[in-house]
């Protein structure tokens, strides 16, 4: 009996193994995974009234002693989705663009969009307005009482440059970055007016450019000019600074309006630390890069110096990009390094270093529901301490999965985040949608809070559940697509699982092949 235990313990280990070995099994696992194919739904009409279940927005009992905080990512807003208001978009300020976009749809909407589509060879569709309306009305609703909210980035829709020059073949000069910066003020705009009188706090992602995806300019108009709409509602004492760094590189520090703490946010843009990062001219430039990092570290000590608790918030995770790794065929046991969403650790280290500072880290752009811990890695080994990453999921249905919100609940005498819900629409067109609660962190995983030592233990089950047969395990597969419930991330557990604690090359090495022999 021993013997045939052995014999399937070496057998489940080389089933493991080919995750990093075969490549083509990879490509067949995780591309279905993180790129699974948008569910054809149709499109209804734009007028149809949006359904906002309302039930489930109140506080679980005991959920007195915190205060709610909406959390959002990757809106990825569509202002071509119907190309005929195109031109009246671009000739209108932002303040005109909901009148324009709340008419009734061209007669030609979906055969022109269609053709868009085809044009610029997009995968899916991002969020259209009737979507985004549906999204801030099931906020409205859900996140009453909020305190703030945080936006990590990515406002705008992919293949914006290319559909805006298949609608503009001979644009006017300056005509495509005042298009990007409408549309951003467009979003930040109708994200006030749902949360009247809340603070809004948004990051910049890879998409939100001026000159294309992945690329940006430091010192630019385009960050003066955004980061003026970004700091508008900010209070005076907080504003100048704010607007000045944003305008360097889309970067800012702002005091959170959490009541009985020292609390502070502080915002990314690690579009410049990207693996994929380029300036507008499409030159390698890690100066940008080098004064945010700089910035960053500064900050951190200050915050130690003065006693604060600290968030921070970016786009682009630190750590493994699992769907590059894969579809790159790295054979990482092999001795391939795997693909980094961020062209160093250093964004990592830095915040693992000051664990005793940060509170929480919220990033975002995979789409998907996810937790992850930084540690200080030592070798193959990890110290003590850490902080807690929470990955917020998209309103974007691009990539098959349910548009999703987050609302977090946080302790007001520490700013921690003890606490969240995931929302989901009925359908992702928006049309006629029905908001409701998807899964609540705390009852589904049996925790108290979202700390660093939470997270991690959490982590740790995972890690002991390699077939991921626990509850938990479950409950994280079943929750990852945000609303689909898809199994596909059950078939490479192990190694995903690896990525959640080990933010470095090494360190997920060491991790996915020691548990490969």
């Amino acid at each position: 009996m021993a013997e045939n235990r052995a014999a399937n313990w070496r057998n489940a280990n080389r089933a493991r193994r080919a995750f990093l070995t075969v490549a083509t099994m990879h490509c067949a696992l995780l591309s279905i995974m993180l790129l699974a194919c948008s569910v054809a739904v149709a499109q209804g009409s734009q007028s149809a009234p949006t359904k906002v279940a309302a039930t489930t927005g109140q506080p679980k009992a005991g959920a007195s002693e915190t205060i709610p905080v909406l959390m959002l990512s990757d809106i990825h807003f569509e202002p071509f989705w119907d190309p005929g208001k195109v031109p009246q978009l671009a000739a209108a300020p932002a303040s005109q663009w909901k009148k324009i976009l709340a008419a009734p749809p061209s007669a030609d909407r979906e055969q022109r969009f269609a053709a868009l589509r085809q044009t610029c060879h997009t995968r899916g569709d991002d969020t259209s307005y009737p979507l985004f309306e549906s999204s801030l009305q099931g906020a409205h609703i859900h996140a009453a009482g909020a305190k703030f909210v945080t936006v990590s980035g990515d406002l705008i829709s992919h293949s914006f440059t290319c559909k805006y020059d298949a609608l503009f073949p001979h644009p006017a000069p300056g005509g495509y970055r005042a298009f990007v910066e409408k549309t951003l003020a467009f979003v930040m705009n109708e994200l006030s007016a749902a949360l009247p009188g809340v603070p809004v706090y948004t990051a910049l992602g890879n998409n939100d450019s001026d000159c294309g995806d992945y690329q940006l300019d430091a010192h630019s108009d385009f960050l003066a000019n955004t980061g003026k709409e970004v700091t508008k509602d900010f209070p005076a004492a907080e504003q100048q600074g704010a607007q000045e760094t944003f305008a360097a590189g889309g970067y800012y520090s702002i005091h959170l309006p959490v009541p009985g703490s020292n609390a502070r946010l502080l915002v990314l843009n690690d579009l410049f630390m990207s693996s994929k990062y380029a300036t507008c001219a499409g030159k390698d430039d890690s100066s940008g890069a080098d004064t945010q990092l700089a910035w960053l570290a500064q900050q951190l000590a200050a915050a130690r110096s003065s006693k604060e608790k600290v968030w921070v918030m970016g786009h682009i995770p630190p750590g493994i990009d699992m769907h590059g790794t894969v579809t790159k065929m790295r054979n990482v046991c092999g001795g391939q390094k795997p693909v980094m969403f961020l062209s160093s650790e250093k964004i990592a280290d830095e915040i693992a270093d000051f664990s005793d500072v940060v509170e929480l880290a919220i990033f975002a752009h995979t789409h998907m529901d996810e937790v992850r811990i930084l540690k200080v890695e030592d070798g193959e080994k990890t110290r003590s301490g850490g902080v807690a990453v929470k990955m917020v999921p998209s309103i974007s249905p691009i990539d098959g999965n349910i548009p999703s919100f987050t609302v977090a609940r946080i302790d007001p005498s520490s700013a921690a985040l003890v606490d969240y819900r995931v929302f989901t629409a009925s359908n992702q067109t928006g049309v006629d949608a029905v908001w409701k609660e998807e899964y609540d962190y705390a009852r589904t995983y049996i925790e108290a809070d979202f700390s660093a030592s939470s997270v991690e233990k959490l982590i740790a089950g995972f890690q002991a559940d390699p077939g991921a047969q626990t509850e938990a395990s479950r409950a994280y597969i079943r929750n990852f697509v945000a609303g689909t419930a898809s199994p596909l991330l059950g078939l490479v557990w192990p190694q995903y699982v690896c990525s959640l604690a080990n933010h470095s090359a090494q360190g997920f090495k060491s991790c996915v092949c020691s548990a490969a022999r």
